[in-house]
């Protein structure tokens, strides 16, 4: 397996770093899309760059902009439950083995879609209010901090399938998300009303139609 080399800056605005990593993250699930590339090396980097990111948030960056009122409590909760979210699909994406099964596919099309809608979310409700109440000289401060620890979980290496499983066990039992027999009822729910709204607008179609 080829290594691919994640950039470990060391200081700077961390916002302008969080979307830095955020691009990394397009980046990184593009590669682990192509069959040209070393898939196996884009799945490794990719599930070490999410646990360091988002731990090293959790631990400096949500609850300093809390305390400075840039967000809310709930704000930071629920970037958490969205962290642990991603923990669960990328948990099944490291469990696909090898990496030219649909499997492998369906998994990393399943973590795609919930790490663009967090990153999206996060820019939208974290970091653009941090923007505009948050100094550019605490966000300086802030980006050594986590940049310190993003980096050091990655030299440790963050992300085995074992140690990922069990931050989704600690997600559980902290409450930050259900249990799993709960989740998998809540997901049959929704693909039972998907499949309605879809039988709905396909006899619209037909009624159009004539």
């Amino acid at each position: 397996m080829t290594e691919i080399e994640i950039p470990r800056p060391v200081s700077g605005d961390v916002l302008e770093r969080i979307l830095q990593d955020h691009e990394l993250f397009e980046d990184l699930l593009r590669l682990a899309r192509r069959t040209d590339t070393d898939r196996d090396a884009a799945r490794t980097a990719l599930a070490e760059l999410l646990v360091a990111h988002a731990t090293a948030e959790e631990e400096t960056v949500y609850p300093t902009l809390r305390r400075a009122r840039a967000i809310t409590g709930h704000e930071e909760e629920h970037g958490e439950e969205e962290h642990a979210e991603i923990t669960e699909a990328l948990l099944a994406f490291l469990q696909a083995r090898g990496t030219d099964t649909q499997k492998y596919d369906d998994a990393l099309e399943d973590l795609a879609t919930v790490v663009n809608h967090h990153s999206n979310e996060e820019e939208q409700t974290i970091l653009n209010p941090a923007r505009e109440d948050v100094s550019l000289e605490r966000r300086e401060e802030l980006g050594i901090a986590w940049l310190t620890r993003r980096n050091e979980l990655l030299e440790q290496g963050c992300a085995s399938e074992q140690q990922v499983a069990a931050l989704l066990e600690e997600a559980v039992a902290e409450g930050t998300l259900a249990p799993e027999d709960a989740r998998e009822e809540a997901d049959a729910i929704k693909d039972e009303a998907k499949q309605e709204a879809k039988a709905v607008e396909e006899a619209a179609k037909e009624d159009a139609a004539g």
